[in-house]
């Protein structure tokens, strides 16, 4: 009997393969019918595999998410209200094209930018949400999205609420030069006013956390969390490995390496994050909704 990879190479054939380039006559192939693993280059059906929450069962890979899809694994059905919905980002140093890219990736992610911030629940407590997502310009940090955080943290301070923050990002936005790295200085301000008020701020590092994000706001939580295996750094390892002229551990970067080091509190796997941020929130002694302090 073949195997799933004997099959992924035969449905990749007939697309790659000139002498099979059109499909049998009445025979139609579906093209997400699997998902290899960049990781381990395992093959499974994708149904298996979004049934599993975008999660390799090979070698445990988790994918990345869009920012509906962590939404729907994180907050209790229908409680989330979104903050800034309205917020979006001109072209404050006049980079060519930067319009038609922002309206390319709003168009494909369905939202106007790369974060996304409001207050729900999680399994009863109330708290302030955000998720960054990757797929809007790799999550870069521009204007928008450093004066969205900033406002989630306001918002959070006013109201005595904790925050959890998903990042995922591949640093500060080029396109717009020097205001993109303010935003390193004024998203970290906001959360040491948080802190300072009492509000408890719980970071979820994701695939991959990086760049500016990671020298700000990602890093500054109370409790610092990771999903399995994600990509945590600041420079790339290229330019740490010329700078300091020393070879680097294989594993660098990776979460397991932050835990063993001391920069990350936790790992979490996808399907126990809601009931674990549930616990810390529960811990720290925030009622559930509806019920009295």
């Amino acid at each position: 009997m073949a195997s799933i990879e004997d099959l992924f190479k035969v449905v990749k054939s007939r697309f790659t393969d000139d002498s099979h380039s059109q499909p049998e006559k009445g025979v139609e192939i579906p093209q997400d019918l699997l998902f290899k693993c960049p990781r381990c280059g395992g093959v499974v059906y994708n149904a298996e595999f979004i049934s599993s929450m975008k999660v390799c069962p090979k070698c445990n890979y988790h994918a990345r998410l869009t920012w509906q899809e962590r939404l729907e694994l994180t907050a209790d059905t229908g409680s989330f209200k979104e903050l800034d919905a309205e917020l979006q980002s001109l072209n404050p140093i006049g980079f060519p094209k930067y319009e038609d890219k922002i309206a390319k990736m709003q168009e494909l992610c369905d939202t106007r930018e790369a974060v996304v911030t409001g207050e729900c629940t999680i399994r009863g407590y109330r708290c302030v949400l955000g998720i960054m997502d990757s797929h809007f310009m790799m999550a870069s940090m521009g204007s928008v999205v450093g004066e969205k955080i900033t406002r989630a943290f306001e918002y959070a301070t006013e109201k005595k609420l904790p925050v959890v923050m998903f990042t995922s990002s591949g640093g500060a936005r080029m396109q717009e030069g020097i205001i993109s790295l303010m935003q390193m200085a004024k998203t970290s301000g906001a959360v040491k006013r948080h802190s300072d008020a009492g509000g408890l701020y719980i970071t979820v590092m994701t695939d991959p956390t990086t760049g500016g994000v990671t020298a700000s706001f990602a890093s500054l939580g109370d409790i610092i969390i990771a999903e399995p295996k994600v990509l945590i750094g600041f420079a790339g390892r290229r330019v740490i490995q010329d700078t300091i002229r020393q070879r680097l551990p294989d594993d660098f970067q990776s979460a397991e390496f932050q835990l063993d080091c001391g920069f990350v509190d936790m790992i979490v796997e996808r399907g126990m994050m809601r009931k674990r941020l549930g616990s810390i929130l529960k811990l720290h002694g925030f009622p559930k909704e509806g019920t009295a302090r």
